[in-house]
């Protein structure tokens, strides 16, 4: 964005342009894109707002609706939850000829902005639109971990083949996306640019640059949160834990009324790397077991270079299991269990029921985890670590 707006917005003045934001897609004295495009005379067709929306008042699963923005007058289109077919309609509607997307992803296949980007990415290619990315860092880095989603688990949480920790940027994506996924899914690749950042490489994170940082949803209110989200984002596919929410700490405080101490002492017992176990005790306001108390884990990352989100996590559930207090969420339906839909498989589940070890969970997907890796190369527009 900051390199956009020096100059001048050359690279989309004189379009009407749609823009795909939140309260992320600030610049370093945080005034939003939006604002400060409509201000500088950019013509704006329309704003589109994900989830939790384009001001970001919604809660996780909520949307602000369609309307006017007070600040711009603007209209802003609810776009949250839309299929390619309703972004289409939004466009035209619209009547945009370039699409401007930029939001601040956290680097998790089921944190949902990056399948906002893909379907906004296949509308705009069947109506022949452009569309530019403003690129910013993976606030935890250009590693990816974890397993790959699988064709009979796709959701709202994980649309399409990739792995849980992508490792990538909004950026990357895009171009990973127009060459792998869209040829496929809408015919034809889309018109694309990503205006790439300056001195980011994929050994930063987000604590080690000095760009701001703005909560991307209620639930992530620090990047702290963004280097556990990978891994401990799982734990909303486990009726009998809190994953944090309604707390100051959400993913970094997980617990339950029918655990104690006991699973703290056995998760540290693995002698994880980058990672303490803290005791821990809290009462969520809102959300799973809402006004009672829960005992648990805090998860206290002491080298974010030798932690490992994923594995962390699968250590942390293999643990739990064992009380008889642990139970899946389950939905119902046929695919009734929520941690298949974040994971991408029945695998994870449905090992750690048969008693495997954290060591025999992760190594069940090193094959396609080094396969996407390699695939994933080609696309990239930084120099990283490990790759």
């Amino acid at each position: 964005m900051d390199r956009l707006a020096a100059s001048g917005w050359d690279a989309v003045r004189g379009e009407r342009i749609g823009v795909i934001s939140n309260p992320t897609g600030v610049d370093r004295g945080y005034r939003h894109l939006v604002d400060r495009m409509h201000a500088d005379g950019v013509t704006i067709g329309g704003v589109f707002g994900p989830e939790h929306g384009f001001r970001g008042s919604a809660q996780a699963g909520g949307s602000e609706g369609t309307g006017i923005d007070a600040r711009t007058g603007l209209t802003v289109y609810d776009a949250y939850g839309a299929t390619q077919a309703k972004w289409g309609e939004m466009f035209t509607a619209a009547g945009v000829r370039t699409v401007v997307f930029d939001i601040q992803d956290v680097g998790a296949r089921f944190y949902t902005y990056i399948w906002t980007l893909y379907d906004a990415m296949c509308a705009a290619a069947r109506l022949g639109l452009r569309f530019v990315v403003l690129d910013r860092p993976n606030p935890i880095g250009g590693r990816a971990y974890g397993p790959m989603m699988t064709p009979g688990f796709t959701s709202g949480v994980g649309r399409k083949e990739i792995v849980q920790q992508h490792g990538m940027t909004v950026g990357e994506l895009a171009r990973y996306y127009n060459g792998e996924l869209l040829p496929a899914e809408a015919g034809r690749p889309v018109r694309l640019d990503v205006v790439a950042c300056l001195g980011w490489t994929g050994r930063l994170r987000a604590g080690d640059t000095d760009l701001p940082w703005v909560l991307p949803s209620p639930n992530m209110p620090t990047p702290d949160t963004a280097v556990v989200y990978p891994g401990t984002g799982m734990f909303e596919g486990v009726a009998s834990l809190s994953e944090g929410r309604g707390t100051t700490r959400p993913f970094e405080l997980i617990g339950g009324p029918g655990f104690d101490y006991h699973w703290c002492d056995l998760a540290s017992s693995y002698n994880l790397p980058g990672v303490e176990f803290r005791e821990a005790y809290f009462v969520p306001t809102f959300n799973k077991f809402a006004n009672q108390t829960c005992a648990g884990i805090e998860v206290k990352v002491t080298d974010q270079g030798a932690f490992d989100p994923i594995r962390t996590a699968v250590t942390m559930l293999v643990a739990a299991r064992t009380f008889p207090a642990f139970a899946w969420r389950n939905d119902g339906g046929a695919r009734p269990f929520w941690i298949d839909l974040l994971t991408g498989s029945t695998r994870l589940r449905t090992m750690i029921d048969a008693g495997a070890t954290p060591d025999e969970v992760v190594g069940a997907w090193g094959p396609e985890l080094r396969a996407f890796d390699a695939r994933r190369r080609h696309y990239l527009l930084y120099s990283r670590l490990g790759s």
